[in-house]
């Protein structure tokens, strides 16, 4: 079995924002699934995805802090500014961290560690809404 959807994500600020029950709530089709993968891409290149702790919040304004250090603003050898100080950074962010996930599905649902889930990387300032492709594949 494929199965194929996009889903919209609400504008959110700048950061490291959990997604795994949105993206749960929006795949009924998930519950069809005894055994497979879920494929979850982002069509963006200023923001990315990533599993990591979900437990905790301060490890997300952890990654926020570390990244910013890691790819700051307003460089110099920055070429590509036209869109504002954080977008050349967002893009490198983006390049660092990746514009996919996989994740096993188990049973219908997710098969993730215990203090895992699936982040949306925010890395712009006043970013619109984010577009993700969900393939399921599975029987």
């Amino acid at each position: 079995m494929w199965f194929q959807k996009e889903i919209r994500l609400p504008a959110v600020k700048r950061g490291f924002h959990l997604i795994t029950d949105l993206i749960m709530a929006q795949l009924p089709e998930l519950e069809d699934v005894n055994v497979g993968l879920a494929h979850i891409f982002i069509k963006h290149t200023s923001a990315s995805l990533t599993i990591n702790e979900d437990a905790d919040p301060t490890v997300r304004q952890d990654f926020e802090s570390h990244f910013n250090h890691m790819v700051p603003e307003n460089q110099s050898y920055y070429r590509h500014t036209l869109e504002g100080s954080d977008d050349m950074p967002a893009h490198l962010k983006a390049a660092i961290l990746g514009a996919s996930v996989t994740v096993p599905i188990s049973k219908g649902e997710f098969n993730l560690g215990t203090w895992q889930g699936i982040y949306l990387c925010e890395h712009r300032n006043h970013a619109s809404k984010r577009t993700i492709v969900v393939t399921l594949q599975g029987e």
